[in-house]
């Protein structure tokens, strides 16, 4: 089920309430799998081939897939913790109370967190990285004719993993 969640370290923290059909499974099944994708820019087919079939049609991304045993938190700390990096990424120009004070306490402690022990993490990165170097150039041509700010993220990711797989 979709749901709002903050990394720490190499744990997955997410929330809820205290009941509901998220905690009905967990409290019955604590084993789960989480799957975040990143999409970056549309690759229309035309930026890769000029046969003009639509088959060359893709979007890059980059995703992970976590597999691991879900625990509910009860320590005060840890739920204050899990909860300040959600509005960290939520928000990140601040602007509220901190969520180590009073005004919370009532609020946190009505709030069910758990979080996500991974035991199993698989992670694909989609940029042309494998391409031939004329497709590869070809997209990234097309990229920076097209120029717009998901594109110039998808040309630093594309060169990077290029630079990386050359190694």
């Amino acid at each position: 089920m979709p749901i709002n969640f903050a990394r720490i370290d190499d744990l997955i923290y997410f929330h809820g309430s205290k009941k509901g059909r998220k905690i009905d499974i967990l409290s019955h099944n604590s084993f789960a799998s989480f799957s975040a994708v990143k999409a970056y820019s549309l690759i229309d087919s035309n930026f890769s081939s000029h046969d003009g079939l639509a088959c060359p049609a893709t979007q890059f991304f980059r995703s992970i897939i976590i597999d691991g045993v879900i625990e509910f938190v009860d320590n005060y700390d840890e739920k204050v913790s899990a909860l300040s990096a959600l509005m960290s990424k939520l928000q990140p120009k601040g602007g509220y109370k901190p969520l180590n004070e009073d005004d919370y306490k009532k609020s946190i402690n009505a709030t069910t967190i758990y979080k996500l022990i991974p035991k199993d993490i698989n992670q694909k990165l989609k940029f042309g990285q494998h391409l031939p170097q004329e497709r590869f150039d070809m997209i990234l041509e097309k990229l920076e004719t097209r120029s717009d700010s998901l594109d110039l993220e998808t040309i630093n990711m594309m060169k990077k993993l290029r630079r990386d797989n050359d190694i």
